[in-house]
């Protein structure tokens, strides 16, 4: 297995060590041993699946309020998206940026995210179908989520029309969300 860091502090990249032969592949997708020997401490307690029939679809920006804020851990096993996580986190040396990373069924590559971010992706094909552990199970209180085209935020997702839920139509922009995440500095 092995961790990539990007840009910012905690979001890194797990590209999966993986067995294959003329049968097909294995690989091993969360250990919590190896994890905790690299020093990223995570109890996953949910998982969550998604599908999304065409290319175009643009879920996000979402996340939980404290004190339910999720860590997450993200792959795509069939398809491909652009996979997003922002900073939220108010006084972070990296507030409002963020990293996109492309994940497919191909290159197997997983995102972990911790808490204090926002997430989103968009499908890069048709038939995605996408799965996320979680640290925190689904609170519908603290649910939220921000303008996937916040211009502060300016996230490079490459399209202009994408088709959006309801939720993500309305979504405020991070300046009038009452996203509660400060960062803490350690």
């Amino acid at each position: 297995m092995n961790i990539l860091k990007t840009d910012l502090p905690g979001v890194v990249i797990i590209e999966p060590t993986v067995f294959g032969d003329d049968r097909g592949w294995f690989m091993e997708s969360w250990s919590d041993a190896r994890m905790k020997a690299i020093g990223l401490t995570y109890n996953f307690v949910q998982d969550n699946h998604s599908f999304s029939l065409q290319k175009g679809v643009l879920r996000g920006i979402h996340f939980q309020q404290m004190p339910y804020s999720q860590a997450k851990l993200v792959r795509v096993v069939r398809g491909a998206v652009l996979d997003v996580a922002v900073d939220l986190r108010k006084g972070s040396p990296t507030y409002k940026k963020w990293v996109g990373i492309k994940l497919s069924e191909e290159n197997k590559r997983q995102l972990l995210i911790p808490c204090g971010f926002g997430h989103g992706f968009l499908t890069l094909t048709d038939n995605v179908e996408f799965l996320y552990k979680t640290n925190v199970p689904y609170n519908t209180i603290a649910d939220r989520n921000i303008r996937w085209n916040d211009p502060k935020i300016a996230i490079e997702w490459g399209i202009a029309n994408p088709i959006l839920s309801e939720k993500d139509i309305v979504a405020p922009l991070l300046k009038e969300s009452d996203c509660n995440f400060v960062w803490e500095k350690v």
